[in-house]
């Protein structure tokens, strides 16, 4: 059975590609700050908590899963703050760029010999501010524009192994992510994405000839729609 390690895993996208892969018959390591086992009814998913914004956590969980036999990660964790960036907190600026980008490059160093080994697949959930200007989201659209930039030069160094390596970008996803946030997604169906639809993004770069990559998959809702929360 092939070991997929997911961070995230406890809600929104994490949570829902953890599903999908489980129904696909992979062993999922799901990482989070407060995952439990009880998060999947699941004899093939194992929880392990750290807290990926802490260096020396992370590290640890390096040294975890260096004991494993990985076939897949997906970097999902992360957060945001929508703010003009002379109010954001020097905590918040520190803890973002490690969660949203320093902890994926540190676990794609520790898990990459593995993943060119086993001609595995290395998925970067990324956002479509990756990919764009926004005001307000100076530092959030830096972490993910770097891990994309990441990924895209690893998607070339490693071309001579049978390593996979996408990122998905998505527009606004409903989620957990908005609970601290100003806004969230709109109510209608075609103004946001779900989650499933990442997942099913995942399935489809999984069930692709292995000949061919998908190294940049972008997903947008049909029309434009956003909520602001009422204060």
């Amino acid at each position: 059975m092939k070991t997929a390690v997911v961070t995230g895993a406890s809600s929104g996208i994490g949570k829902e590609i953890s599903k999908r892969l489980l129904s696909l018959g992979y062993k999922v390591i799901g990482i989070s700050r407060s995952i439990t086992k009880d998060d999947f009814e699941n004899k093939n998913f194992t929880p392990f908590q750290t807290d990926l914004s802490n260096e020396a956590a992370t590290l640890s969980t390096c040294e975890y899963l260096k004991k494993e036999d990985v076939f897949m990660l997906i970097n999902c964790a992360g957060f945001g703050r929508f703010e003009p960036h002379e109010e954001l907190s020097l905590k918040t600026i520190t803890e973002m760029m490690f969660v949203n980008l320093t902890a994926p490059i540190l676990l794609t160093n520790t898990l990459l010999r593995d993943l060119k080994k086993n001609d595995g697949y290395l998925i970067n959930i990324n956002s479509i501010e990756a990919i764009r200007a926004s005001k307000f989201a100076a530092l959030y659209s830096a972490t993910k524009a770097g891990l994309k930039a990441f990924g895209d030069a690893l998607f070339e160094e490693t071309r001579k192994t049978g390593l996979s390596v996408t990122n998905i970008n998505p527009d606004m996803t409903e989620s957990s992510f908005y609970d601290d946030l100003r806004f969230e997604t709109s109510s209608k169906e075609d103004e946001k994405l779900l989650a499933s639809d990442i997942a099913d993004a995942v399935e489809h770069i999984l069930n692709m000839r292995k000949g061919a990559v998908v190294s940049d998959y972008t997903l947008r809702s049909l029309k434009f729609g956003i909520t602001k929360k009422k204060l």
